[in-house]
């Protein structure tokens, strides 16, 4: 009688039936390493942005109800709509986060001449003026306005432009030569178009590249004090700007003004002081009930502030602070100027616009026809502000090495610095690795 050994072959995982069950947890993995980050930046800003999204809709939905009924006998109409603006902008966002900083450097000159060639399309048959601003295309169902994606080529190019041409930053002219023709041509054709409060938002990117590149402040100081004077002249020249000066000039402190001019900011006011410090309740603004024009876009900072009171405001404004912050912490984070640079220019664009946005519902500044960013309704505006916001969280996923200073020490300077230095007798000093 003899024993049989038994096998040591283990089966094959084809053999198992449980072989198949592997396939999700793959699949889980790979989402793991497609949306992975490794800074407490990346899911900060990632937050901070889904959170005002997600406000955005809420007030969206609450302040367009009632003119939506009237319009279109549908209460969810616009807020339907910027729901599936989110929906396309979210994933552009996270998509855009994980491209790495050589792609944007490589497209960034050919997205500055596409957004031109879009803006252009406003003075073709396929545009059309929305309260006296030319600055939008109609194709079929669809609407769009091309001067926000002229911001987010804005972001790009300029620091791009900037990056490769550090010798140009003290010097104005050569400043001028360099970046003045493109940025000039785009921001012509939204003035031109009547948007002189875009117009100035991009002015404000421009700037904001200038300073975080490290423009001398005498040479941006000068060019803000030429564009103001240009821009005064723009205002004069059309009696719609500037009867909106003289009334924020003015004050429009009496609420029973009904001109033109102060109707929009004295029904805001009315609507922030029926607020109080709690507000009247989600939903329950009287202001939207065509009292506020634009309740849902422009002037939706008085209807958060009349549903939610000066908590709900409160709320607001230090959601942008944060926003600040991450962009803040992120300029500091990086090595690679463009990285700066860029993330500078995306930070005056949403975080000024906001401001500028909440200034002008507050009577501090003129009526400018800014959107709130991520927060009031608008197609074109809320998916380039998530595009830009997931270009910085592109240079935020991972924290860079810290021997890399400048973003320009790369790997093969990095094997050339660790060869071993042939010396010479006859000189001492040759071959010795300098400080």
């Amino acid at each position: 009688m003899t024993a049989t050994r038994p096998s040591s072959r283990t089966p094959t995982p084809a053999a198992t039936p449980s072989g198949d069950s592997n396939a999700p947890r793959a699949a889980v993995v790979a989402v793991r390493r497609l949306f992975a980050a490794e800074t407490p930046e990346y899911f900060m800003l990632l937050g901070t942005t889904l959170f005002l999204v997600v406000f955005g809709l809420v007030m969206v939905l609450s302040s367009s109800s009632i003119e939506s009924y009237v319009n279109t006998k549908d209460f969810f109409t616009t807020a339907t709509r910027q729901g599936l603006y989110a929906l396309i902008g979210v994933p552009i966002m996270l998509i855009a986060a994980r491209a790495p900083i050589s792609f944007w450097k490589r497209w960034a000159r050919i997205a500055v001449f596409a957004g031109i060639g879009l803006q252009l399309l406003v003075f073709s048959p396929i545009g059309y003026s929305v309260q006296g601003n030319r600055n939008w295309i109609h194709v079929g169902s669809f609407n769009a306005q091309p001067s926000e994606l002229v911001k987010l080529a804005f972001v790009v190019w300029l620091a791009w432009v900037l990056t490769n041409r550090r010798d140009i930053l003290d010097d104005w002219k050569r400043i001028a030569l360099t970046i003045g023709p493109l940025a000039g041509i785009a921001i012509g054709l939204v003035l031109a178009g009547s948007d002189l409060g875009t117009s100035i938002i991009l002015v404000s990117i421009v700037f904001g590249a200038l300073f975080f590149a490290g423009t001398r402040p005498r040479i941006i100081l000068t060019a803000f004090v030429i564009i103001s004077i240009v821009g005064t002249v723009f205002v004069l020249i059309r009696p719609s700007r500037l009867s909106r000066v003289q009334a924020w000039l003015g004050g429009c402190t009496d609420p029973a003004q009904q001109n033109q001019a102060c109707y929009q900011i004295s029904h805001g006011w009315q609507a922030l002081a029926h607020g109080g410090v709690f507000g009247v309740g989600l939903g329950n603004s009287t202001g939207k009930w065509s009292w506020v024009p634009e309740a849902d876009n422009d002037f939706i900072f008085s209807i958060i502030g009349e549903e939610l009171g000066l908590v709900g405001g409160i709320l607001v404004l230090l959601m942008f602070v944060l926003l600040a912050i991450c962009f803040i912490r992120i300029i500091r984070m990086s090595r690679d100027p463009f990285a700066k640079i860029a993330t500078s220019a995306a930070m005056v664009w949403i975080v000024g616009e906001a401001f500028v946005n909440i200034g002008v519902v507050l009577g501090f500044l003129p009526v400018l026809g800014v959107p709130l960013p991520l927060v009031s309704a608008g197609g074109s505006a809320l998916i380039t502000s998530l595009a830009a916001i997931g270009v910085v969280l592109s240079f935020a996923r991972t924290r860079p090495d810290p021997d890399d200073v400048d973003g320009s020490f790369s790997a093969v300077q990095r094997s050339s610095s660790r060869r071993p230095s042939r010396t010479n007798a006859s000189d001492p000093t040759r071959g010795r690795d300098l400080p």
